[in-house]
């Protein structure tokens, strides 16, 4: 896009921010932003929120069962290990 001044040419670019994804006009010479446009957010319809919540309940679900299967997991090695150093020690001590 070329827009002519009374005295120069000024070259204006037209970039997109890449975290934004604003709008930026830009000025060649100055360097400077000469328009700035915010890409407005879209507006999902309530079908569309309910699933995404929906879904997202669903992870804390089996987020929580996956989390309380490793916690009796973990209890069950440890009451493994101290029967086992239990064991253990009575043998030590049958042997003294």
């Amino acid at each position: 896009m070329d827009i002519k001044s009374k005295k120069t040419k000024s070259k204006v670019f037209e970039v997109e921010c890449p975290c934004c994804r604003s709008v930026l006009w830009i000025d060649f010479h100055s360097k400077e932003v000469i328009k700035f446009d915010k890409k407005r957010k879209e507006r999902g319809n309530l079908d569309e929120l309910l699933l995404k919540e929906k879904k997202r309940k669903a992870g804390f679900e089996t987020r929580f069962e996956s989390t309380a299967e490793l916690a009796r997991e973990r209890q069950k090695n440890a009451q493994k290990r101290y029967k086992e150093a239990f064991t253990q020690i009575e043998k030590q001590n049958d042997e003294s």
